[in-house]
């Protein structure tokens, strides 16, 4: 044990420790620089998809919408409430720029990765698709490369599918019984049940509880925020004062200064949005759409909800409040966030914000059962491998809730991310001249007056898609 400990520890530090956040944040700027800054061109198109719900007509078919929320039910969970606390500690207000400077990047890096999962992904019955980075990896790359493929599925299992929702069922257990007492068995109990059911229902049932649960958490939360930001809307000015001058120095906050705020700014923000790690996309192929750009524009949409709106709030909420102290040891984590909230809008309040962990942790425990049942179709077709995923999280889930220690046996969730986020970079890297004919293509459409873009297989022979999934609209 002490062995893999050490081995993923050093996988670790040679993805996050000093590769992976330069990539990112570089690859992000030139995709943004190369795509004629394609995410505020299409800025105002991508809040067209929160009335377009069925781009199809079909009621079976995931929509543009549904698949957002999907999206966005995953990203947003943890890293918007503990996460952005854990930035500001760590790197004061400036942190919180950083943030919002990744995101602006991500959003050009998720449009490109969420197309090229829309162009490859396979139909799979009557109103079903399936894609992703593995798919654009065996049908855009070819089958020599299928053993990238399984690399990246097999991390994606390891990180999302088992790890992550371990960490997610103590998160959850863990608020429960901080606020109302109730033991972690019956939490667990709870969680675990609820999880199977929707899980057992497949991707359709999950895009219907995502188009529930997912509106009311996000607006529910950013209501809580909204009131705090209006009780102290006169102290808004220094706090963004604080936040610019901090980003770039003029005033030291932490230990570090400017370098602690971009560090962790960037690296909280990037766990967050999750943009350029391989995960959204997974999702996104989910969707029927004209047209593989406007999914791409959709979920360049959710990254923006992600960090730029509710990460954000969070961090109004922190900074707003006299429970920060900068530079000071205290409490930080969901603790911050908690007694933040509470120190503007009393102790009930402590109560609201349980249930939104509760909604944020069990949404991104759907999410990433859903990225692991895909992962598990590249390695294998048989129903069995299915089913046995499906169990192992439901288990998953329950011994995270029930036993806060046994997480600890899950230390190589965050290096096993850190692998699958370069197969991804270097999958994009190799499939960007497509990704650039898809935008190309989009754009001539528009510019010839086509009010709602499609793609027409004909224009692309040479490549390996599904022609039942991109078959022509009956107009």
């Amino acid at each position: 044990m002490e062995f893999l400990e050490l081995l993923f520890g050093k996988i670790g530090d040679l993805t996050w420790g000093w590769s992976l956040i330069p990539i990112l944040v570089i690859f992000g700027v030139f995709i943004t620089i190369a795509t004629g800054f394609v995410q505020f061109q299409f800025f105002k198109r991508m809040f067209r998809v929160l009335s377009n719900d069925n781009n199809s007509g079909d009621p079976n078919a995931i929509s543009a919408r549904a698949a957002l929320l999907v999206s966005v039910g995953g990203r947003v969970g943890g890293g918007n409430i503990a996460g952005v606390a854990v930035a500001i500690t760590l790197g004061g207000p400036g942190a919180v720029f950083w943030m919002w400077a990744i995101a602006l990047v991500g959003m050009a890096t998720s449009l490109v990765e969420c197309s090229l999962a829309q162009l490859f992904k396979r139909k799979v019955g009557e109103s079903e698709y399936r894609g992703g980075p593995a798919a654009a990896i065996l049908h855009g790359l070819g089958n020599e490369y299928r053993w990238l493929a399984v690399v990246y599925a097999v991390c994606l299992i390891a990180a999302f599918g088992l790890g992550f929702n371990a960490f997610q069922g103590n998160t959850v257990a863990g608020a429960v019984q901080d606020s109302l007492g109730i033991d972690r068995l019956w939490t667990g109990l709870v969680l675990a049940a609820i999880s199977g059911l929707i899980i057992f229902g497949g991707i359709q049932r999950i895009a219907k509880v995502a188009d529930v649960v997912v509106p009311i958490m996000a607006i529910g939360y950013l209501l809580m925020a909204v009131i705090v930001i209006l009780i102290n809307i006169t102290s808004l000015p220094g706090v963004l004062y604080d936040i610019v001058s901090n980003a770039f120095g003029l005033q030291e906050a932490v230990g570090g200064g400017m370098g602690a705020a971009i560090a962790q700014g960037l690296r909280r923000g990037l766990f967050s949005n999750e943009a350029g790690l391989g995960s959204a996309p997974n999702v996104a192929a989910t969707a029927e759409v004209r047209h593989p750009i406007s999914q791409g524009i959709t979920q360049s949409f959710s990254v923006f909800i992600d960090t730029i709106i509710i990460c954000s709030c969070t961090a109004f909420v922190i900074l707003l409040g006299d429970v920060y102290v900068p530079g000071a040891e205290g409490i930080d984590g969901v603790a911050l966030t908690q007694q933040s909230m509470v120190s503007h809008l009393g102790e009930w309040v402590q109560y609201f914000l349980t249930g939104a962990i509760l909604l944020f942790s069990f949404s991104s425990i759907i999410y990433n059962y859903y990225l692991g049942e895909n992962a598990m179709t590249v390695l294998t077709r048989s129903s069995m491998g299915i089913l046995g995923l499906r169990v192992a999280i439901i288990a998953i889930v329950f011994l995270g809730a029930t036993a806060p220690a046994a997480t600890a046996v899950f230390f190589f969730s965050d290096p096993m991310m850190g692998i699958l986020a370069l197969v991804n970079l270097l999958v994009i890297m190799m499939l960007f001249p497509v990704a650039m004919r898809l935008l190309r293509d989009f754009r001539r459409q528009l510019k010839e007056g086509v009010e709602r873009p499609v793609l027409d297989p004909a224009n692309y022979t040479d490549l390996d898609i599904d022609r039942e999934a991109w078959r022509l609209p009956q107009v």
